[in-house]
Formats: structure tokens, C-alpha cells, sequence
């Protein structure tokens, strides 16, 4: 088994080089493990009480469980990854059955920071991209996707986001195997990682 994480800021384009390595790899051999499904569980919280929650600090993500399912993917067994709304900011009682694959990648924005998941990946993927542009996206996805008022994505973004990437996200860039500039479609980046994935399967 090949374990990739992907990291990088909020709106930095990781999905989208997400989505450029599953064209690359058959869809029966690589499954994705996203961070955001691994927030903590908040049902002991108010919903007034959830939407306070730093989430983009460390303390938000269950690592133990998420350190745990890819164990277990490695060991062959099945998992049932959490489902996560972002719009009650909790889990959801359903979960995600997810076979082990040939290829598993993880990612999230603080993926990078626990050493004993990062000592899992056998691939560290940093996504740069510019912090307008970075912001740009955050908005759009929370407006359209999370349902956000565009004062509580800009309140959160300066108050929460900017100073969480700057002392938990960026530094970790320096974990990394390949940095990728997400500014435009990298394709010697891409190519590179392909080359990595066929070179470790085969």
C-alpha cells in the first residue's frame, strides 16, 4: 500500500491535485481519507457552543482515530470513516465504509503536523498557492457549499484562519517530499508524483 498526504492552506487547491492524481490511478485502486471528517465529535456542545470551535487548530481534529482507521487500511481491514456536516458543525450518525486500496490518500490542512501520521505517508504533498487567492476560495466554497454569510467567513478568516496557517499550516511545508505551486495547472508536479505512484506499484 502507498500512503500519500496532501497538505496545504485552507482554499490552497488540494483537491484539485486530489483529482489530478485519481486520473492518473484506476478508481478500484486508491481511495481518499479527507481530515475534515475527523473533526471531534461535538454532540456534548450546543450548536451556538460548535460554531466557536477553532477549527483550523490542531485540537479540532480526532488525529487518535484518523492515526487508527489508516492503521487498520494498512493491515488490510475495512474502516467507516465519520461523516462530518459542516452546517450542524458535527458528525453525522451515518459513516463511510472504505476498503483498503493500493493506494490511499489523506489529506487536509494539518495533516502534517502529527509526527506519527506523518511518519505514515510514504508521499508528502505540500499545495502552495497565493493567500488572496487562498481566500478567494475559502469564501466561495463556505458562502455556496456551507451555507456562510460572507461577514462570518471574513471574521473567521481574520480572526481564526490567517494566524492558524501561519503558525500551524506553513511551517509544516517544510515536512514536505514536493511542494506543488497551485497558481496554475502544474504538470511537471503531477507528472512527477504519476512517475512515483507507477515506480512504488509496479
Amino acid at each position: 500500500m502507498l500512503i500519500i498526504g496532501i497538505a496545504g492552506g485552507t482554499g490552497s487547491g488540494k483537491t484539485t491535485v486530489v483529482n489530478q492524481i485519481l486520473n492518473e490511478i484506476s478508481e478500484d485502486e486508491v481511495c481518499v481519507i479527507s481530515q475534515d471528517s475527523y473533526y471531534k465529535n461535538t454532540d456534548d456542545l450546543t450548536y451556538k457552543q460548535r460554531i466557536k470551535i477553532n477549527f483550523d487548530h490542531p485540537n479540532a481534529i480526532d488525529f487518535e482515530l484518523l492515526i487508527t482507521q489508516l492503521k487498520e487500511l494498512k493491515e488490510g481491514k475495512l474502516i467507516e470513516q465519520p461523516i462530518y456536516s459542516f452546517v450542524a458543525h458535527n458528525r453525522i450518525k451515518d459513516t463511510l465504509k472504505t476498503h483498503p486500496r493500493k493506494v490511499v490518500i489523506v489529506e487536509g490542512i494539518l495533516i502534517f503536523n502529527k509526527i506519527e501520521l506523518r511518519s505514515l505517508f510514504d508521499i508528502k504533498i505540500f499545495v502552495h498557492a497565493d493567500t488572496d487567492e487562498r481566500l478567494i476560495r475559502r469564501l466561495r466554497r463556505d458562502i455556496k457549499e456551507r451555507g456562510r454569510d460572507l461577514d462570518e467567513v471574513l471574521t473567521r478568516y481574520q480572526d481564526t484562519l490567517k494566524p492558524m496557517h501561519q503558525q500551524f499550516i506553513e511551517p509544516t511545508k517544510n515536512f514536505a517530499d514536493i511542494i506543488i505551486p497551485n497558481d496554475k495547472y502544474n504538470t511537471v508536479a503531477i507528472d512527477i508524483v504519476r512517475t512515483v505512484i507507477n515506480q512504488r506499484l509496479s
